[in-house]
């Protein structure tokens, strides 16, 4: 039987919680350079691409020269949104949302084989690196949606108390940070026209993320990482 969230719906602008961990529970991020450089993948598969002709036509690749344009990496702009993300020492959440039904599919292929390979190449081992295929929720509730990023944004509190400087998206929610390819406007959009019962009388998202009593792991459910 397969583990809880592996079989998944895949639905054209469909919302999903993707997350996963590193086999037996290990940490797949070990020091702040990988941290940083998970980060660069998402950050080249979600900035609109460089148009050709700003591309450099000289370039030079393990000592040698070259003339034409460098392969570059694989774009999802126009198919894979990110609304949220948390980077923690052994899991990573993230909060998308995709255009068609396989667009999740290729870009979670794609970042975990990429980020495999570094990991790899630079603490020189071989195998897997996370404990098998990504997790994939869908999301059809505007609530759990909600809950589900207070989760995400609160999870580095595990380990510290500092929230804002986490390997997160909280900053850009906070307006502390502007990167171009995560988008809080959805979420935030609720924060500023009460539109989810229970939570009329919370007028911020750092309030509802860091003040609100109720425990969003209680409503959330099954959506959170498995023990």
């Amino acid at each position: 039987m397969p583990s809880r969230n592996v079989v998944k719906t895949y639905v054209k602008d469909g919302y999903y919680h993707i997350y996963n961990r590193g086999v037996e529970k290990r940490r797949i991020f070990k020091s702040s350079q990988d941290y940083k450089v998970f980060l660069k993948y998402l950050k080249e598969y979600l900035t609109p691409p460089p148009k050709p002709e700003d591309l450099k036509t000289i370039f030079t690749l393990q000592g040698a020269t070259f003339k034409g344009i460098p392969r570059q990496p694989k774009n999802y702009t126009k198919k894979i949104e990110l609304l949220a993300f948390c980077l923690m020492p052994n899991h990573f959440h993230l909060l998308i949302k995709q255009t068609s039904e396989d667009d999740m599919k290729d870009f979670m292929r794609s970042l975990a084989t990429r980020y495999s390979m570094y990991f790899n190449k630079k603490y020189k081992r071989v195998g897997k690196l996370f404990q098998g295929h990504y997790k994939a929720v869908l999301i059809n509730d505007e609530a759990y949606l909600l809950h589900l990023s207070r989760y995400i944004h609160s999870n580095p509190g595990e380990y510290s108390s500092d929230l804002l400087n986490a390997y997160s998206s909280y900053a850009e929610y906070l307006g502390k940070r502007k990167i171009q390819w995560v988008k809080p406007d959805f979420i935030l959009s609720f924060f500023t026209k009460v539109k989810i019962p229970g939570l009329k009388n919370v007028n911020s998202y750092q309030k509802f993320v860091e003040d609100y009593l109720q425990d969003s792991k209680k409503i959330l459910g099954d959506l959170t990482l498995e023990d």
